[in-house]
């Protein structure tokens, strides 16, 4: 095969290399631009499970929050129900003594005798006698006093429950609403970590897909740049051959002119410039 078929072929094999980079090429732009469009979902999902953990996270600051408050209640509940066990026993022990006279009735005894006492004459012995029932009357009316104290303290302590038990019951309300709504969002969240992970892992294998092709698009380039050093070495090679070949046609020429030339001038006829140029350059002139 000569070097000119052999340059011919080379040819064809570049045109193919070339189209099979073109389609390879095509193809690595094609996966680098799926690739890219799902690095940017990813981006923008990893954006939306950024707001939504913010906003998980807000929601059970606030379940910490009414837990405490709901915590502080029941303790709270349970100091007024150790105040109401003690304010109860010290009724009952109060109850023991109650004076039969009502509050009111032992106020108005009191003032009476009181007032006898500063308005009516009497001996020293009445007056004692007097004295001594008000302060027996005092200490029935302190006992009355300290009872009604009692059972309004037993009473607010009971209201103060209530209140907590209500104030408990909406927190609790309030804390299965919110913890629901924080679930829901967790939930939510993992669904987009998970669209995330498959995003990413689809991502991830365009992208090996890409780097593949650009590899076998390196390994075509490399035949291509081989390919080309063959056929500028042929090229060469046959550059060389003609240059050679025409330098031979020169000389096989200027031979045949000198030859002609010799013979013209040994008739003695008379010689072109060209004849007579070259046999100056060869040191012949018409005398020899």
């Amino acid at each position: 095969m000569s070097a000119s078929q052999k340059i011919d072929e080379l040819n064809q094999t570049l045109s193919m290399l070339k189209e099979k980079r073109e389609t390879l090429n095509a193809e690595a732009r094609g996966l680098m631009e799926k690739r890219d469009r799902l690095n940017e979902k990813y981006r923008q999902i990893h954006v939306e499970i950024q707001q939504l953990k913010a906003e998980r996270d807000s929601y059970n600051t606030k379940v910490k929050e009414l837990k405490k408050q709901r915590t502080q209640l029941k303790t709270k509940t349970a100091e007024k129900i150790e105040e109401i066990k003690r304010v109860r026993t010290e009724i009952k022990a109060l109850a023991k003594k109650r004076p039969p006279k009502t509050l009111q009735q032992l106020q108005r005894e009191i003032e009476s005798i009181e007032w006898k006492i500063q308005t009516t004459p009497m001996s020293m012995q009445e007056e004692k006698k007097l004295v001594e029932q008000v302060k027996q009357l005092g200490t029935q009316l302190s006992i009355q006093k300290k009872l009604e104290d009692l059972n309004a303290k037993l009473i607010e302590l009971q209201a103060e429950i209530k209140a907590f038990e209500t104030t408990s019951k909406s927190c609790h309300e309030k804390l299965t609403e919110i913890a629901e709504t924080s679930q829901k969002i967790h939930e939510k969240m993992i669904s987009k970590v998970n669209e995330a992970k498959q995003i990413k892992t689809e991502a991830d294998s365009l992208h090996q897909l890409f780097l593949g092709t650009k590899e076998k698009t390196k390994c075509i380039n490399q035949e291509i740049e081989e390919t080309l050093d063959i056929i500028a070495q042929l090229k060469g090679e046959i550059r060389i051959r003609e240059e050679e070949k025409k330098k031979q046609e020169e000389k096989e020429l200027f031979e045949k002119l000198e030859k002609q030339a010799r013979e013209k001038m040994k008739r003695g006829e008379k010689l072109t410039w060209q004849e007579f140029q070259l046999l100056a350059e060869k040191g012949l002139t018409a005398q020899d």
